[in-house]
């Protein structure tokens, strides 16, 4: 089962915004989303990682379950006839593949914004949650540690993770651009305080707007960043207020059906110019509000990039970000197949201690305490000694693609059949 990783993706890449937020799940449906595949697919490790750029399947298993994940997921989102929606999805049924692949969208090389820092803990966030429900296997706990290991060297030994090329700093640059020959000063209004709303946030604070006010229905979580930012706590209530006020809104809120409507925006009777800036998926702008005399609407997809100096940095390093993935999993991939030879190696040592405790307990009445300590660790010494260089050699087989004949010949030699695969 150690060679048999696989992959199903539906990202920006193939699938245009309405059939990514068509498909993308929140937390509550991606942990129920994992339970269910938990219940109906044979594998040994599953992570689901849902973004706004992607909601992509990870699993260990010998079948290619690509069909049936979709279909269940169809099932978790309400979708009839979701195959209607195959071909967006890109199928990795090789393991090297859909290992590449993890790595480089844990590192960000997949992102819209390369480099995104979010998807890091984003991933961390993904894993977790497979953790906690029990599909995350000894593959996909030594994976997923060799990424975030990868992830510190990228960030200590290369500009990739420099500057502000991030989706919330692309936004902020957005705004420049669209207020800079209408307004000197914008007003804007946050509304939604999830990871990017936050990141918006400390962003307008460090390029210095000093008209921001902020909008979250927990008003804990909404004053703490007020407190960190030195921003204006808008009560949940004065929402209408607070639009009719703003130059900018930006929209990070987490819903499955738009926030903000074409009617509740033609009550506000704009009569100068607003901008929307929706960074949700699903969209929270509803798509006709762009229809107001006065509003225009830029979505996720139309504010990537925006971070050009830094994003140019970024795209410098990706050759040396794709060198320390590469030296990463080799090391895993050395890792994995040493994990394939485990088992003779627990039973050559299983086989090694029954013939020494057999050797031990025909001499052991004939001694006292401290002589039968005495040769109790003598015989564990040798054993070790006598194990040492098969297993050396097992390993070094196993990097060479040649274990196989091996584990043959050891089983031959002391009948490893018939010895447990527990480690003594």
């Amino acid at each position: 089962m150690l060679q048999n990783f696989k992959a199903i993706s539906l990202s920006y890449k193939k699938a245009p915004l309405d059939i990514r937020e068509l498909i993308a799940l929140d937390e509550v449906s991606c942990r129920q989303f994992l339970q269910t595949l938990k219940s109906f697919i044979q594998a040994s490790d599953i992570l689901v990682l849902s973004t706004c750029n992607r909601t992509e399947v990870y699993y260990n298993a010998d079948v290619d379950y690509s069909t049936e994940i979709v279909k269940l997921l169809g099932i978790t989102k309400g979708i009839d006839n979701i195959t209607q929606y195959l071909d967006y999805f890109t199928i990795l049924n090789q393991h090297d593949d859909a290992v590449q692949h993890l790595f480089e969208v844990s590192m960000g090389l997949e992102s819209q914004v390369v480099g995104d820092m979010q998807i890091t803990n984003q991933v961390k966030q993904s894993y977790q949650w497979a953790a906690d429900n029990e599909t995350a296997g000894p593959f996909l706990h030594r994976l997923m540690h060799t990424i975030f290991f990868t992830n510190k060297r990228v960030v200590q030994e290369t500009a990739f993770r420099d500057g502000a090329a991030s989706t919330s700093y692309a936004a902020i640059e957005l705004i420049e651009e669209l207020t800079a020959d209408v307004v000197a000063e914008p007003k804007i209004l946050v509304v939604g305080l999830g990871e990017i709303g936050a990141d918006v946030c400390r962003n307008l604070k460090d390029k210095g707007y000093q008209h921001v006010k902020i909008i979250n229905r927990t008003l804990a979580k909404a004053q703490l960043l007020a407190d960190e930012c030195g921003l204006e706590l808008l009560p949940f209530e004065d929402m209408v207020q607070g639009l009719k006020e703003a130059d900018v809104i930006i929209s990070s809120v987490a819903r499955e059906t738009p926030f903000f409507t074409k009617e509740m925006i033609q009550r506000l009777n704009v009569l100068t110019f607003k901008f929307f800036i929706d960074l949700s998926v699903p969209r929270s702008v509803e798509a006709d509000v762009e229809s107001v005399p006065g509003v225009l609407v830029y979505n996720i997809d139309t504010i990537q990039n925006k971070a050009s100096e830094a994003l140019q940095q970024r795209i410098n390093s990706v050759p040396k970000v794709k060198s320390i993935i590469l030296e990463s999993i080799e090391q895993f991939n050395d890792w994995s197949k040493e994990m394939m030879v485990s088992p003779t190696i627990n039973k050559l040592k299983n086989a090694l201690e029954t013939i020494r405790q057999e050797e031990m307990a025909r001499y052991i009445k004939k001694l006292g305490p401290k002589e039968s300590q005495l040769i109790d660790n003598i015989t564990k010494s040798m054993m070790q000694k006598v194990i040492k260089l098969p297993v050396l050699q097992l390993k070094a087989a196993c990097k060479r693609g040649e274990a196989e004949t091996l584990i043959d010949l050891l089983n031959d030699l002391f009948d490893l059949e018939k010895q447990p695969a527990d480690s003594v």
